[in-house]
């Protein structure tokens, strides 16, 4: 196996969060050759920059819609990139242990949309921040959103902490009001877009104890846009004169056995081989050597 071959493989043993980290480091050490490449040029990368983090400004956001998505990739440094990345590892692991990785990105997107959002109706409705302009960048309110949203669903779940257990109730909490506190000491819209995504998280979880999947809407407008840059086969109709119902049989069971077989594939693309049950793996074993 060449180490083209191995570094594929392992990257498609990584499950759905640590892909996205894995995206995140992508994107923090890409700047970095970007910013060398600008200087010798005598570039300034702050107007390219500028495209990708997420202004106050309601007109800015008009012009580069994007943003509010985009800013969740890039940070400013080492630490708060790694702070980031450990607490996102650490609460997917509990959440993909419950749900499924769809519903992880669902949680998680829709916290880095509601943290941008907050930041910027607090920039646009807090006297404190008239005349101040600003932008933003770092995952944080995604993060907030999924380790909040594990908070609320699994309360009593306990976490070792060095020399004692804390239950994860607990552990939210401290979070949400350690950036309470620190809002008037700096980077106050930051805090205030982190406590947005945490109360994504928190009525996520409340809504759907109720019965109601707040992130459906937004689940279904996601899977129309992968849809529409999806490239469909095309299918070329063939007729053929009918021999015998047992010609009819054969093709139905044929073409029921493909859809198995691309519904198994479709599970291996968004969860990963292991996903599979050991029914799934022999089928497809089996239609392999067919």
């Amino acid at each position: 196996m060449t180490f083209r071959d191995q570094f594929y493989y392992r990257i498609q043993k990584l499950n759905s969060a640590e892909k996205l980290i894995l995206i995140n480091i992508v994107c923090f050490i890409l700047p970095l050759f970007l910013r060398t490449i600008f200087f010798l040029f005598n570039i300034s990368s702050t107007d390219f920059f500028y495209w990708f983090e997420l202004s106050e400004s309601l007109i800015d956001l008009a012009f580069k819609p994007w943003s509010i998505l985009t800013y969740s990739f890039l940070h400013s440094g080492f630490f708060h990139l790694f702070w980031n990345m450990y607490l996102l590892f650490f609460s997917s692991r509990l959440f993909l242990n419950l749900f499924t990785s769809k519903f992880f990105f669902n949680v998680y997107f829709l916290g880095v949309l509601v943290g941008g959002v907050s930041f910027i109706l607090s920039y646009t409705f807090f006297p404190v921040f008239e005349n101040s302009s600003t932008a933003m960048i770092g995952a944080s309110a995604g993060v907030m959103a999924v380790f909040i949203f594990m908070s609320t669903y699994s309360p009593n779940y306990e976490v070792r902490l060095i020399l004692f257990n804390v239950e994860l109730r607990y552990l939210g909490a401290i979070f949400v009001l350690i950036d309470v506190v620190q809002i008037p000491y700096g980077n106050a819209g930051g805090h205030l877009a982190h406590i947005g995504g945490a109360i994504l998280g928190f009525y996520y979880v409340i809504q759907l104890k109720n019965g109601k999947d707040i992130g459906k809407p937004f689940r279904i407008l996601i899977d129309l846009v992968i849809n529409i840059f999806k490239k469909k086969p095309k299918i070329r109709a063939v007729y053929r004169k009918e021999k015998n119902k047992k010609k009819n049989h054969s093709t139905s069971v044929t073409i029921t056995n493909q859809k198995r077989i691309d519904e198994i594939l479709d599970k291996i693309s968004l969860s990963g081989y292991e996903s599979l049950t050991q029914n799934e793996k022999d089928f497809l074993y089996k239609s392999g050597k067919n």
